[in-house]
Formats: structure tokens, C-alpha cells, sequence
């Protein structure tokens, strides 16, 4: 179904929500249709942030709201989804446009496989009816459906739209770009060369794949590397703890924009514990691009001062090549936690590669290189 019919169908004007690769379909025709605009789209730092913005946007209106996400933000919206919206609590209505990533029997990366299976389930025991969308569905059954959620929704309840893989397309195209010139890939390469012997917690996405292919094609030691394939925003408080068990070692977190906004807080918790030995670096190319490039709101903060105002006794922002070469050296040297912003490029290789160890092996290899594995 064209994305544009789909939007017509469901008859809902206020949309929040964080952008899946599966909904880039979607994501585009609300970005043309919208924009960014309080009142009708907003790209949330994370899915329980996005139920915020619906009930507050249903508090103001009165009218149902939407709230899209990949299926792995279904655990970052069940307590807002529990305890605010649910009909025993002030219910508020809601449809949820969920992606429906490592679905049953469709091959899907490590990091899906889990949330696939789980995916209807979590619905069902959150009491969210779910309708299973996919690209047979027809316009009189999506029809019917929302006639049923409509009946939910006025009592108070939430509905859920999965949606399978080629569901929804769309024939215009929106050109995500920023004004940065250095290269990610080349980015994370200079950062991996700096790091020699320390270690490398880096985000999900791209930046995970690309260091990982980096590593091969410089016949590299891929055990340096713990590559946080799922769980995003968690990558700089996996690096805080290592950092803290290992004070010898130099540990390096390369984290994304999308993924620092999502879980901030954890800004505030490193900068209260001050590991010398961890240098956290963001490369901020304002933009979840691994799902298909919408914009976050990354290029409107200044991070280095809200990393210095979290506690990081050292902060900078730099966005060439042989600035962050001066950084990485002035940092490795310094007893310092340090946060490095990297403002980059949008884009990556047609045929960026995909790591060829288990997400097993990789903990297995880590551990060993850290000599924390007791086996």
C-alpha cells in the first residue's frame, strides 16, 4: 500500500515516534507531508518519549495520536504505556505503527531475533490489540480494522499496526544531507588506529559495521572491539563499566548522535563517576541514518558543553580529519574523561559489510582479550 493512501486511511494528524529502517516509507511521506512540526510530527529521542508527546497531544486536542517505532522500542514504551496511558490509569488512546523487525521465519540480524518472537506478544500482554499489516492487506481490510480500533480507542484503549517487511512504499523522496565533509567510515578508522591496544565499545548501526570491516580489511584484531549490535543508547554506560574494572586500560566509546539522545541520562552518570581512562566520542552527522536518514535534533545542541555541564572534565567538537587526530592524541595522553563530538558526512558504502561473528563470539573474544572470561 502507497504510505501517502495509508496516512488517508488512518485519518490521525499528530505522529511521534523514532524512525525504523521498515518505515522509511512512512518516515519520508510524513517528513514531506509535515515536516517537523510540534502540531502534527515529531521525531522523539526515544518511544516512551514519543508517549509523552501523544498524551500531551491528546490531553491538548482530544484526538487520537500515533506513535511509530521499530519493534525494539516496544520495551522503552511499556511503563509510559502501563502506567499513563492505560485505561485503568487515565486512558488515552493511541495507535501504535509498529516495524515488525526479525519476524518469525524472515532472516534478520542477531539483534532482531528475540524482539521478533516477542513482538505480538508484548502486545497482547500490555492488553494493546494488534492487527498484523503486511503488503496483501487491502484497503477495505485496514478499513475495517480502524473502524474496530475506533471502538477502542473510545474507551480509553491503545491499538497496534505491525507492520511486515515491503508493507508500505512510497514514490516521492525526501534528500537528507548536512554541511559536514568528513567521511564516517573514515571517522571510525582514524579513531580505531588511535585507540592501539585499548578497546572500543561502538553504538548499533553503521559505525558497529563499519569498524568491524575496517578491522578486516586492515587484517586487525577484531577481539579489541565489543560491537553493540541492538540495545541503542546503552553503548556509553557498557564503556563506563568497563572503564571503571579496568583502569589500565584506555577505552573508547564511539557512539552516534541518535543514540546519545536516546538515553541521555547516562551523560550525567558518567560524568559524576569520571573514569580517566574512558574517552566517550559521538559522531554526530544529525541523522538516524542506518534507518534511512531522517534528522535529529543532535545539530541543535551544543554536546560538548552539556558533556561539560554532566561533569566530562574535557569537551570539544571538531569535524575534519587531522582535527580528530589532534584530539584522539591530546586525550589518549590525558588522565581525563573526555568527550569528542565528530561532526561528519551523511552517507556510507552501497556495500558496507555486516560483521561475520556471532554476537556470542563477539562477547567470547572480547572477554578473553580482557582476561575477564572465567571459563
Amino acid at each position: 500500500m502507497k504510505a501517502e493512501r495509508f496516512v488517508e486511511l488512518l485519518g490521525i494528524d499528530f505522529y511521534a515516534g523514532v524512525p525504523d529502517s521498515l518505515l522509511k516509507d512512512l518516515c519520508a511521506c510524513l517528513m514531506e507531508r509535515f515536516g517537523l512540526d510540534a502540531k502534527h510530527h515529531l521525531i522523539a529521542a526515544n518511544e516512551g518519549n514519543a508517549v509523552g508527546l501523544a498524551a500531551g497531544y491528546h490531553l491538548a486536542t482530544g484526538r487520537v495520536p500515533a506513535v511509530y517505532m521499530q519493534n525494539s522500542g516496544e520495551g522503552n514504551i511499556i511503563n509510559p504505556l502501563a502506567s499513563l496511558l492505560n485505561d485503568r490509569v487515565y486512558a488515552m488512546p493511541a495507535l501504535f505503527i509498529i516495524g515488525w523487525r526479525g519476524e518469525p521465519g524472515v532472516h534478520d540480524e542477531p539483534q532482531h531475533v528475540y524482539q521478533g518472537m516477542v513482538t505480538e506478544e508484548l502486545m497482547k500482554v500490555m492488553d494493546v490489540e494488534s492487527f498484523i499489516f503486511d503488503k496483501d492487506t487491502t484497503e477495505d481490510e485496514l478499513k475495517g480494522v480502524l473502524g474496530h480500533f475506533k471502538e477502542l480507542f473510545a474507551k480509553g484503549k491503545q491499538a497496534a499496526i505491525i507492520v511486515r517487511k515491503g508493507a508500505l512504499s512510497y514514490d516521492g523522496s525526501v534528500k537528507y544531507e548536512n554541511p559536514y565533509k568528513l567521511n564516517r567510515e573514515e571517522a571510525v578508522g582514524i579513531i580505531a588506529e588511535a585507540a592501539g591496544d585499548g578497546v572500543i565499545i561502538s553504538t548499533t548501526g553503521k559505525i558497529s559495521r563499519e569498524l568491524f570491516e575496517y578491522r578486516t580489511a586492515h587484517g586487525g584484531d577484531h577481539s579489541k572491539d565489543f560491537l553493540t549490535v541492538g540495545s541503542m543508547g546503552h553503548a556509553s554506560s557498557i564503556a563506563l563499566e568497563v572503564a571503571a574494572n579496568m583502569p589500565d586500560k584506555k577505552v573508547y566509546c564511539i557512539d552516534g548522535d541518535g543514540a546519545l539522545l536516546m538515553h541521555m541520562g547516562a551523560l550525567a552518570l558518567n560524568g559524576s563517576i569520571r573514569p580517566e581512562n574512558l574517552i566517550h566520542i559521538v559522531i554526530n552527522n544529525e541523522a538516524h541514518e542506518t534507518v534511512g536518514g531522517m534528522p535529529t535534533v543532535a545539530g541543535k545542541i551544543k554536546l560538548p558543553e552539556l558533556a561539560r555541564a554532566c561533569g566530562y572534565p574535557a569537551a570539544m567538537s571538531v569535524s575534519g580529519a587531522e582535527a580528530l587526530k589532534t584530539a584522539l592524541t591530546m586525550s589518549k595522553g590525558a588522565d581525563a574523561l573526555t568527550f569528542i563530538e565528530v561532526k561528519c558526512a551523511l552517507g556510507a558504502r552501497a556495500d558496507l559489510g555486516r560483521p561475520t561473528t556471532t554476537a556470542v563470539e563477539n562477547k567470547e573474544n572480547f572477554m578473553k582479550y580482557l582476561g575477564s572470561d572465567k571459563s
